[in-house]
């Protein structure tokens, strides 16, 4: 990619800005976690496309949303971050997260079961997650880093989008390799090959403008200009925030961490 001008770089920090799920998904997030999560979207620029929390957090991310004046969507992670090849258990969160409240839900796709040639699992899993979530959003967290093979993060990819997934997601960002942009073009040529209308969410290791402004640029080569939008395209990061609201001129205020 080419070296962007600082007017270019503000443009895409900013349209970055409205494409991300602001997430908190450590171990330790408490209410007061995602009471600051909550302040920190609402920026002096506008606001994200969702938060992002563990569905045990989702009515206090709610009402930390009601009490800063903000109407967002709320997402919650099911199978996670393991990926167990467990349909069964998997819809049942999600129906659960759902009942709950939850807007979206982003659930793992149960990788290792297709790495080891089990590719109905997934299938399996994935409708089953879909007819559990109704009318909200679901997305597929591939595990793009750990699938590695190309031919595998088409593979998932692939059954995912068959399956009903209305997003494909690269990562749970608890792996050590999360979204790269070689598992991003991979994943969005099958979105465009499927002919269906299914998003993309890189997640995991976007941390600055720069790297938000290169996805950006990848999805509108491959999916043509005015595609990306809250409805196609996410990002799923948290210390992301504050390079944008930097590159934009603005001091960030107190960011999460471990996305």
């Amino acid at each position: 990619m080419t070296e962007l001008t600082r007017n270019q770089l503000s443009a895409a920090a900013l349209r970055a800005l409205h494409l991300m799920d602001l997430t908190s998904l450590n171990d330790s997030d408490t209410e007061a976690t995602v009471q600051a999560l909550a302040r920190t979207a609402n920026t002096p620029v506008g606001t994200p496309a969702a938060l992002c929390v563990y569905p045990r957090l989702l009515r206090a991310t709610k009402a930390a949303l009601v009490a800063n004046g903000l109407t967002l969507p709320v997402a919650v992670v099911t199978n996670f971050p393991a990926g167990l090849p467990n349909p069964d258990q998997a819809a049942a969160e999600t129906a659960a997260a759902v009942a709950d409240g939850a807007d979206e839900v982003d659930v793992v796709f149960p990788y290792r079961a297709l790495m080891a040639g089990d590719a109905e699992v997934g299938r399996r899993l994935v409708a089953q997650c879909r007819e559990a979530v109704g009318d909200k959003i679901l997305k597929v967290i591939i595990e793009s880093g750990e699938l590695k093979d190309a031919a595998l993060i088409r593979q998932a990819s692939e059954i995912s989008i068959a399956a009903g997934a209305h997003f494909i997601k690269t990562s749970t960002g608890k792996v050590p390799v999360n979204a790269t942009l070689e598992a991003a073009e991979i994943m969005l040529q099958a979105i465009r090959q499927s002919g269906r209308p299914v998003g993309f969410k890189a997640a995991g290791g976007v941390r600055s403008a720069a790297d938000a402004a290169a996805y950006l640029a990848l999805a509108d080569r491959i999916m043509g200009l005015g595609w990306v939008g809250p409805t196609t395209f996410r990002f799923g990061a948290s210390s992301l925030l504050g390079s944008l609201l930097t590159t934009l001129g603005h001091t960030p205020n107190s960011q999460t961490n471990g996305y």
